[in-house]
């Protein structure tokens, strides 16, 4: 079973979609959203990211069975360069027949995304947080070389590419498989292990932490991302990619939240449903709501109620929703014998029996608190009539003359 479709539905595919259905969806949209075209650079990254996972099939794999958590945890959240990936599937001579379908320019390097829970009271106050992430920087003892001037050479095993072409014979076939250069490892270069720079040990980047200060916004939600340009890995020749803090908004115990609107449940005992009196909600600030059921006024279990502009507030304007209350009456266990009368006094009176023909012999019977294989039977009924609600009546057909 599919964990979540997101990808899916951004490249408007169902979860059972074909290798070749993805390629179709994937030109279809990102000829629609390519920057050249005027369309929206961040969707088209999010599109070419979600084609570049489910055309993989172990990404995809991953991704059916745990999410982008699952992607993320095994390090599958970064990716190629979205214009590498088109030009891959258009050609470098451009889609749209003005230039390369790639800008010219240097390469970038992968962004780091980074899942960080959210509370609900967080988000309705806003919070400042700080994180510490680890990067690549360029190494400052030989300036992103490797090594000393003149130490770096191009690897003879490969001419440089990084990589190596094998051909690999199947029968009658014969299968070109591209490897990483076993020489260079795929760097394309070779240094000398003496003459290896002593703080990068030839890698030409070392590692970093880097804090960041993460604003999170009142009135944000789950999925949201918060972006810091530039904060991922450096490498020599390449544009620092982005770090993309995705917002992950943690259950809560007490309310449930639809954008700005607010919903919770509280109990009201039985003598304020009647009589009136005071309940309290505590809100997911500093404050408690105290709401005054005023005497004469019933509260009916299951009633809804509403308090105005005390929902969630909205990110932009910080204009706030309204909170929905739904009253659980909690009606008392039994009831003292000498309390009768004056319930009987205070309540309107009961319903009369319905009567019935003198032929219906009436029969007195107890009833017994339900036991749990019971309930169930109940429910699994209830259930089965709800469904059947919806149902036409069958029509019958007039039989042929």
């Amino acid at each position: 079973m599919v964990k979540e479709t997101r990808y899916y539905g951004l490249l408007e595919v169902t979860p059972n979609a074909s290798e070749s259905d993805l390629k179709k969806a994937y030109r279809k949209k990102a000829l629609r959203l390519h920057p050249d075209k005027g369309g929206d650079p961040e969707l088209f990254k999010e599109v070419t990211h979600a084609y570049e996972v489910l055309s993989d099939p172990q990404k995809r794999s991953i991704y059916d069975a745990r999410g982008e958590a699952g992607l993320s945890e095994s390090g599958g959240m970064g990716g190629m360069d979205p214009q590498d990936l088109f030009s891959q599937l258009f050609g470098g001579g451009g889609p749209f027949g003005f230039g390369g379908g790639r800008p010219q320019g240097p390469r970038k390097t992968k962004d780091l995304v980074h899942r960080v829970t959210v509370s609900l009271e967080d988000l309705y106050r806003g919070k400042v947080t700080k994180l510490a992430l680890t990067r690549n920087i360029i190494c400052g003892k030989c300036g992103g070389k490797g090594g000393k001037e003149g130490a770096v050479r191009t690897c003879s095993n490969c001419n440089g590419r990084g990589i190596r072409i094998m051909l690999r014979q199947m029968g009658p076939m014969v299968q070109q498989i591209q490897q990483a250069c076993d020489e260079c490892q795929g760097a394309g270069e070779v240094i000398n292990a003496k003459d290896r720079c002593p703080d990068c040990r030839g890698k030409k980047v070392i590692s970093e932490k880097n804090m960041l200060e993460v604003h999170i916004d009142k009135g944000m939600k789950g999925g949201q991302t918060i972006t810091f340009r530039g904060e991922s890995d450096q490498a020599p020749g390449a544009v620092p990619g982005d770090v993309v803090i995705v917002i992950e908004e943690k259950p809560h115990e007490r309310f449930k939240r639809r954008d700005t609107t607010l919903f919770t449940k509280t109990e009201v005992d039985i003598l304020t449903a009647l009589a009136g009196g005071q309940f309290v909600i505590k809100h997911l600030d500093d404050r408690a709501l105290v709401v005054k059921i005023h005497p004469g006024e019933v509260l009916r279990h299951n009633a809804l109620k509403v308090i105005p502009s005390e929902g969630m507030p909205s990110q932009r304007h910080h204009e706030p929703g309204d909170l929905f209350i739904r009253i659980q009456v909690e009606f008392p266990d039994s009831m003292p014998l000498d309390s009768i009368p004056l319930l009987e006094k205070a309540l309107p009176a009961r319903k009369p029996l319905e009567q019935f023909p003198k032929s219906i012999m009436l029969e007195e019977v107890e009833v017994v608190e339900a036991d749990a294989r019971q309930h169930e039977l109940a429910d699994a009924g209830e259930a089965m009539d709800e469904d059947h609600e919806g149902e036409s009546e069958p029509r019958t057909q007039c039989a042929n003359q």
